[in-house]
């Protein structure tokens, strides 16, 4: 039964003042999806010094077959970023295909050209709270498929280029990617409840002025 219309607009209210609770909220609980504008999100963030005190890649176990489907977390997100769907044998190995590098604005025809980037680097993450993370934690941060934002497929030379940098000292080379870029970082940051230092808050800060103020969308993994 449809709902008279002064209660089922206060349902929607109530509803719509849930998802817009800032991270940080006391009500904003892992699986909960938080909306607000970017810029909000930047500066719902806690912000503290970034320490690398005991960091290791190999931390956080990656590329696993989280649903033994016989394809790595590299091959699902090449398979669902391409452009043109290579062929794909009995053990995930992809021949053919097209994909696009938005860091460079480059296409590329063959999987092994590009790498699979973490859009918040590993280091990155350890440096901003995931040091006190359990091993099981870091392993779904580095495999997370559950949004699209955290994981790139993208050239090579452009994720060398990278590596564990920041928007402080690393933003991508395609200028007009660079909305994209500190919006899904903040993003990311959001879902997974990361810090940011008060250098990298004011880089994004200043990425993000010369951009609309989206709103992101996020379920909250932490």
């Amino acid at each position: 039964m449809r709902l008279p219309y002064s209660i089922g607009a206060a349902a929607a209210a109530v509803s719509m003042l849930t998802v817009l609770l800032s991270p940080g909220a006391a009500h904003a609980d892992p699986g909960d999806t938080v909306v607000l504008p970017v810029r909000d999100a930047l500066t719902a963030l806690a912000v503290q010094d970034e320490d690398r005190t005991g960091y290791e890649r190999t931390k956080f176990r990656h590329w696993i077959d989280a649903d033994r489907d016989g394809c790595s977390t590299r091959a699902e997100v090449l398979l669902e970023e391409a452009v043109t769907a290579p062929d794909q044998d009995a053990n995930c190995a992809l021949t053919g295909g097209l994909w696009y590098s938005p860091y460079d604005d480059t296409y590329f025809v063959q999987a092994r050209s590009l790498d699979i980037d973490h859009m918040v680097p590993l280091a990155e993450a350890w440096d901003s709270g995931a040091s006190a993370w359990t091993a099981t934690e870091r392993q779904a941060y580095a495999n997370d498929l559950d949004d699209s934002r955290a994981l790139i497929a993208v050239s090579a030379a452009s994720n060398r280029s990278k590596a564990d940098q920041d928007p402080v000292t690393w933003q991508p080379p395609a200028s007009g990617y660079r909305c994209t870029y500190a919006t899904d970082w903040v993003a990311v940051k959001t879902r997974w409840g990361l810090a940011v230092d008060s250098s990298e808050q004011a880089a994004i800060a200043d990425i993000l002025d010369t951009c609309p103020n989206t709103p992101i969308e996020v379920t909250l993994a932490r």
